[in-house]
């Protein structure tokens, strides 16, 4: 029977859950379905665990076994890879060589010692935490109500008045197998609780079953839940009431795409950073709040939060009202906040780090706050732009909760700093794969349906690049976003010969990922005729789409490049036919020899702003390209004498190398191009097999 809950998603599905045969399986379905709440816990945070008795290969003894979400994962996705199975008893006996706070760090490599199962994940730091905990299942989780009630001023007391004596409560402390035995300590005082709420950090309940668990769970986090809304109902309002009016939607957006490649440039100081944009109600109330001034400054509370978010955000000064159309003014009023909080953050490293702490990261802001308009983050990669965001808005809703119920309490800088930057956590980051060529960039592709566009799509995904993706056909975009994970694309509708279809195109990549690096545009068609048969709209068609589409995707383009001011990539797909005379082909020759000049004109504009500008010259691409599916077969056909059949084998024995040119082999021409050739522009590369008459030089 499905229990009804208001604050929290009731996912537990009886007919699959009797379905599960074993224990660890069904953990990790109760683990799934709670982090499928982002009320509960957010990628990445919280943890889960549960006990079994499994055969111990070495003495065919039957022993407990802990298995736990291992280092780095995330509950919502987890899986049998991502979780650590380690002797319960060879855990527990550590708290006879634990020498006490110093000793945290050695602890975690002592885990190593408890191993079980040898296919196991790194084990966390919270290991211990539910190893030394007697229950068969247990959640640590940090939903956003508990965090508010443990992030409250008189957190203890609060806990007692929503529970009464069924709930434990343990103070802050940094994670680590002392703050294990501070569980097991506040259990032995308290026996017959069913959780305990950590000071500032979060909630740990259990059950003898997986369900049992689970619905434990949820039971504690919608009493908190409902408490808060009540006192929120008492007070009338939150956050001290508004201050700044949101902007309506549609200004909203606009503004955003204005001033989110500005903010990109400014926070990429380091290394290049990929945007995200929200503007949802939690996020308006809060930025536009008179409390904002006061709350921000103080930062979040849960390690989880900051440890993604930064200690504080930036809180922009600009007026939402503010023209943003001069982006050099606008510039100039950015730049001292950026200036100031890489000095806060540098004042903040140096008055809390020790001796031997990690170097200070890159200084600039995660979050940044424009009342009125929304909030922005800038992170390595759209997931961890996003989920940043997403961090924060609970960190808000930590905010939210806390003043309702008495004050909020942020952690203190030097506990924040002693989380931020703690060896094991420098480690973990050291463990991280290495980023691919062309992450923290964003390409923008023509024409990307299919063909070569969608070639050229793929091979910068695969290589860790962000991509917006446009066409003129809708369903073609459908189909091929398809292909792709999530964060990986954006896709939008985009006629290259309007000129505010391209500029909504752009402002989209910038509310999608915060800008452009590389732009490239391969949209394309195909008329073969001779000059007789040639009319005025074949004429204009073909420069419309090719040449005057090449020019206005660069037009407004290198406007974004130079607002980031990082420098970027404009690679335009011509052809051999635009450097080779050939029969039946004066308005396509014509309009791709005008793609290819225009290049080199622009390569020589646009150096100083280390804007590069070069071209890919297909031939012969018949497998996969669309201007092949019509009348440019035919037409080309009927000019080499031969049959539309015989066109792929035609252009393979024409070229020096005998083969067949994919669409894949153009999509490398311009990788090489954007992640290779970084010192290369106003070139010409050949992707035709070697056609001699197309050499260019």
């Amino acid at each position: 029977m499905e229990k009804t809950f208001k604050y929290v998603n009731y996912l537990w599905d009886e007919k699959k859950a009797a379905s599960i045969d074993n224990e660890v399986d069904l953990f990790l379905y109760r683990s799934n379905i709670l982090g499928a709440d982002l009320r509960i816990t957010n990628y990445g945070g919280g943890n889960t665990s549960c006990k079994t008795i499994e055969t111990d290969p070495l003495t065919n003894e039957e022993v407990e076994v802990m298995w736990i979400k291992g280092s780095g994962g995330d509950i919502g996705t987890l899986t049998r890879a991502g979780i650590a199975g380690l002797y319960t008893k060879r855990l527990r006996n550590l708290k006879n060589v634990y020498k006490g706070l110093h000793d945290e760090d050695r602890m975690v490599g002592l885990f190593n010692h408890c191993i079980y199962d040898l296919d196991s994940r790194a084990p966390s730091i919270d290991t211990p935490l539910h190893g030394l905990l007697p229950f068969k299942h247990i959640d640590h989780l940090h939903p956003d109500a508990l965090i508010a009630v443990a992030a409250a001023k008189d957190s203890k007391k609060v806990t007692k008045e929503i529970w009464g004596d069924t709930m434990g409560w343990v103070p802050w402390q940094r994670p680590g197998f002392d703050l294990g035995l501070q569980l097991e300590k506040c259990l032995n005082e308290n026996p017959g609780i069913r959780g305990i709420v950590l000071g500032s950090h979060g909630l740990f309940t259990w059950g003898d079953t997986s369900y049992e668990c689970y619905m434990n769970s949820l039971e504690v986090i919608e009493k908190a839940s409902e408490y808060i809304e009540n006192k929120i109902q008492e007070k009338g309002s939150v956050f001290g009431g508004e201050k700044t009016k949101s902007l309506p939607a549609d200004d909203r957006k606009e503004k955003a795409a204005q001033i989110m490649p500005l903010l990109r440039g400014l926070c990429s100081s380091e290394k290049n950073m990929i945007g995200h944009f929200t503007d949802s109600d939690v996020v308006l109330e809060y930025i536009n709040s008179k409390d904002l001034k006061r709350l921000a400054p103080m930062g979040t509370s849960c390690p989880d939060h900051f440890l993604r978010t930064k200690i504080q955000p930036l809180v922009l000064t600009l007026d939402s009202s503010e023209d943003l159309a001069d982006s050099q003014a606008v510039l100039k009023k950015l730049e001292p906040a950026f200036e100031q909080y890489r000095k806060e953050y540098a004042d903040y490293y140096n008055s809390c780090k020790h001796d031997n702490s990690p170097a200070m990261r890159d200084p600039n802001p995660v979050i940044i706050i424009y009342p009125g308009v929304g909030m922005f983050s800038f992170a390595k990669n759209k997931q961890t732009a996003r989920v940043a965001s997403e961090f924060y808005v609970n960190a808000i809703n930590v905010m939210r909760g806390a003043e309702a119920i008495t004050a909020y309490t942020s952690l203190p800088r030097q506990e924040a700093f002693d989380i931020e930057y703690w060896l094991l956590e420098e480690a973990k980051l050291k463990r991280m794969p290495a980023e691919q060529p062309l992450s923290r960039k964003v390409a923008i592709v023509t024409g990307a349906g299919g063909g070569i566009g969608k070639a050229i799509a793929d091979k910068l995904v695969s290589q860790g690049a962000n991509v917006v993706l446009t066409d003129i056909s809708k369903n073609a975009l459908t189909e091929a976003e398809e292909t792709y994970k999530k964060d990986q694309v954006a896709t939008i509708v985009c006629d290259v010969t309007d000129e505010n279809s391209i500029k909504k195109a752009y402002g989209y990549a910038a509310i999608a990922f915060g800008g452009v690096d590389i732009i490239v545009h391969s949209a394309g068609l195909a008329i073969s005729k001779s000059l007789e048969d040639t009319t005025l709209k074949d004429w204009n068609l073909l420069q419309d789409v090719l040449v005057k589409g090449q020019f206005l995707m660069a037009q407004h383009g290198v406007a974004i490049l130079k607002k980031q001011n990082l420098g970027g990539d404009i690679v335009n797909i011509a052809s051999k036919n635009g450097l080779v005379s050939g029969p039946n082909n004066v308005g396509y020759g014509t309009a791709k020899a005008a793609q290819q000049h225009m290049t080199r004109l622009l390569a020589a504009e646009l150096g100083t702003d280390k804007i590069k500008v070069n071209t890919v010259n297909p031939d012969g691409v018949i497998v996969g390209s669309k201007i092949w599916q019509g009348e440019w077969a035919e037409g080309r056909a009927k000019a080499y004498g031969i049959s539309v059949d015989e066109l792929p084998s035609h252009y393979a024995k024409r070229n020096l190398l005998n083969e067949i040119i994919y669409p894949e082999d153009i999509a490398n021409g311009v990788y090489s191009l954007v992640a290779i050739l970084d010192k290369s522009t106003g070139n010409i590369i050949n992707v035709d097999g070697g056609m001699a008459n197309a050499f260019v030089r």
